[in-house]
Formats: C-alpha cells, sequence, structure tokens
C-alpha cells in the first residue's frame, strides 16, 4: 500500500537546532561495517560463481576488539594484535562441495586494512575468528525459489530522506576532504579515525572534530602542538566557502593537554583507535547515507553485511534514501521528502506492506498537484526491484 501526505511544519534546515555526526573511515564503528559489507558483496560474488545465483547468508553480527599498543613521541609497537570476530549465518556447501568461507573473510578482511589504513599491517595486526554456522531451514529455504524476486525474510521498518541539509553536507564533505588521499600527502601525519560532531543553532555552526596524529611521525610535544595548529588551519581554509551559510566554529581534538608530553596528545600508531582505545561493532556507525543524523528519523536496523536479495532490512533501508532523492530530483515543488517502508515476512521484497511518503511542499503546492506524479515513481521503482538489489549485492550503493 502506497501512502502519499504532505507534512505541515519546517524542514530541518529551517529548523533552529541540527545534530549531525560522521564517523570517518578509520572509526572502529564504520571499519567495523565497511569489513562485513566488503564480506558481504565477495559472498555474494562468489555464490553466483559456483551456483549461479546469491544463497542464504547474513554477515551482519561482528566485532572488533580493540588491541593494544605502546606508543610515545617517535613511534612504539604493537603489544596485542586487534581481534575480528564475524558472526551469523551463511551457506557452506553446494551440494557435497565445500564452499571457501573463512579464507574468503580473513582475505577479504586483510584487504580492506590494506587498502584504506596506510600504517596496518593486517598479517601482522589483525587476528580474524569465525562465529558462523549454517542458517535455518526456514530462511535458506527462501533460496531455493526460481523468481527473481525473494521472499522478505524479516518484518522490518525503515525511513530514508532527501535533501540532505546544508550542515550534513559540511560534516560529510569535510571528513571526505580529511581522509582523501591528497590530504594525506598534504598531511601525511594525520591518521584515519576522524570523527565529526555537528551541533547547528540557527546560523551558528559548532564542530568538534578528532582526528589522531601518527607518533611515528610526530617527535616532541612542541611538534605536535606546531602541526596540529596547522591542520586547524587546513580545516578552517576548507570551510570558508560556507562561511556565508553559517558562522563556523571549530575544536579540534579537545582533549589534548599542554605538558603532560605524550599522554596529553592525541597519538596512534595504526590511524584508528581501534588500536587499543575503542572497539567496534557493526550498526553503531553511520546510516547509509554516510550520517548520524540525530535530528531526523532514523531506523534501527544495521546495513551492513546483510544479504542483498532477502533481507530487507537493507534492501529496503537503501531503497528508502535512493527513492527520496529520486522524488526530490524529478518530482517539482517539493522542499523535503521522508519515505517510511515497511516489510511483512514471506512477501515478495518489491511488495512492501507500506510505503509512506511524507512530504514538506514548496509554497503554493497542493497535495493533489504532486502526489500522482509520486505515487508513479514509487511504483515505476518497486517494479525495478530486482535490478536494484543485483546493483546492491555488487556495492554500487555505498552504504556508510
Amino acid at each position: 500500500m502506497i501512502y502519499i501526505e504532505t507534512i505541515a511544519g519546517y524542514t530541518m534546515s529551517e529548523q533552529f537546532l541540527e545534530i549531525v555526526e560522521r564517523k570517518g573511515k578509520g572509526h572502529p564503528d564504520t571499519i567495523c561495517d565497511s569489513i562485513v559489507e566488503s564480506i558481504s558483496i565477495a559472498l555474494a560474488e562468489e555464490y553466483k560463481k559456483r551456483a549461479g545465483k546469491i544463497l542464504h547468508f547474513n554477515i551482519d553480527k561482528a566485532l572488533l576488539s580493540a588491541g593494544k599498543v605502546e606508543k610515545s613521541f617517535g613511534g612504539g609497537k604493537v603489544l596485542k594484535p586487534i581481534e575480528l570476530i564475524v558472526g551469523d549465518r551463511a551457506t557452506f556447501f553446494i551440494g557435497n562441495k565445500k564452499i571457501p568461507i573463512q579464507e574468503l573473510i580473513v582475505e577479504t578482511s586483510r584487504l580492506w586494512f590494506k587498502n584504506n589504513l596506510r600504517f596496518f599491517e593486517p598479517e601482522k595486526h589483525l587476528e580474524v575468528k569465525l562465529a558462523l554456522s549454517e542458517g535455518s531451514v526456514e530462511l535458506s529455504n527462501i533460496f531455493k525459489e526460481s523468481t527473481k524476486i525473494l521472499p522478505a525474510n524479516d518484518t522490518s521498518a525503515v525511513v530514508g530522506f532527501y535533501p540532505l541539509t546544508p550542515a550534513e553536507k559540511i560534516v560529510l564533505e569535510l571528513e571526505r576532504y580529511l581522509n582523501s588521499e591528497n590530504y594525506k600527502t598534504l598531511f601525511p601525519e594525520t591518521g584515519e579515525d576522524v570523527k565529526i560532531m555537528a551541533v547547528r543553532r540557527g546560523d551558528e555552526l559548532n564542530l568538534t572534530i578528532a582526528m589522531p596524529f601518527i607518533a611515528s611521525l610526530i617527535y616532541s610535544e612542541k611538534e605536535y602542538f606546531e602541526r596540529k595548529e596547522k591542520v586547524l588551519n587546513s580545516i578552517k581554509k576548507f570551510l570558508r566557502k560556507y562561511s556565508g551559510t553559517f558562522q563556523i566554529n571549530v575544536q579540534f581534538n579537545a582533549l589534548d593537554k599542554k605538558g603532560l608530553g605524550s599522554d596529553g596528545v592525541y597519538l596512534s600508531l595504526l590511524g584508528t583507535s581501534l588500536e587499543d582505545a575503542d572497539s567496534g561493532q557493526v550498526g553503531r556507525g553511520n546510516r547509509v547515507n554516510g550520517l548520524i543524523s540525530v535530528s531526523r528519523p532514523l531506523g534501527t536496523e544495521a546495513v551492513a553485511g546483510k544479504n542483498p536479495v532477502s533481507h530487507v532490512g537493507k534492501i529496503y533501508n537503501v531503497f528508502a534514501h535512493q527513492l527520496a532523492k529520486k522524488i526530490h530530483q524529478k518530482v517539482e515543488g517539493i522542499k523535503e521528502v521522508y519515505v517510511y517502508m515497511v516489510s511483512t515476512i514471506g512477501k515478495p521484497v518489491n511488495q512492501p506492506e507500506v510505503v509512506s511518503v511524507k512530504i514538506i511542499p514548496e509554497k503554493g503546492i497542493r497535495l493533489m498537484d504532486i502526489s500522482g506524479k509520486v505515487t508513479e515513481l514509487v511504483e515505476k521503482e518497486l517494479a525495478d526491484m530486482a535490478h536494484f538489489c543485483e546493483l546492491l549485492s555488487k556495492g554500487k550503493f555505498p552504504i556508510n
């Protein structure tokens, strides 16, 4: 059932208070999400290669347990490696032939670290353990269906929205800038564990940013604070293009305290607090649009690692955001749009129980002027669900 309705009130950017967070690619929660999503993509390809289709799996339960390091100005050493525990369900056999699940997961996990954290050596710094079992007969039977569209394996509710507010765009773009290849070339002493918290009050935007400095490239407290000042200036320079939108205030590595030596500054050996300070867990990081916008309605599903052709907790989460974006871009007269979706277990994934589209229209636009176009667009996108799931299985839609 499709419902189209208007919402009375202000868009998010018109409201006085807004809170937005982003955990960068080196944050333990983001790492955990990214790894299990990489495993999901690799598993889907392996199943298609061996069986001609994606089989039952859900790799959406995982924990990264922090290691232990010894560090100071000029370097240090890893005393205990980081431990990755990957759990939930997978298909281990096709007929009598065993699929090398463990090897695939270990290789994919190590490759992610190698490609994304410059100072991380996965062969030395990572241990991978599996807590996987075969799926239940009832859920595994879903994948015996011969149709292009599989039944939903769960009852789930999600929400997506569009467009992003200026504050949300700033948070997203700033983290991507700080973790860009160009930035790490200019400031190689900065690690990948970037976290940004934004609080907007009217046209004042307060940003609290955390980003470690690599211990092996910083040789004294004096040098740390000199480099920190240069990095802070680079952040302020990047933010100048938004000066006409907001009065922006920045706090950077706010826990730092002069006079305490290496104990009073944010140093890292590997570029991530996962080395000794913080563990990571699937579902605690960014939502599928890359943000944690706590002023918006948020779903509770962990998306990363879920099956891309049957698990509606993943499919609908990504689909709802993509649908909201298309509605805003293709139907004139809409200021802001929210898409809510609910599934029923056992029903085809392209037949949700509910699709609710809530719209804040432009001044002078009536619901009757746009509801038909919105309904038509929703129906068109649902009809193309098989193609959407295929793209999702290949990682064509980033999930953090």
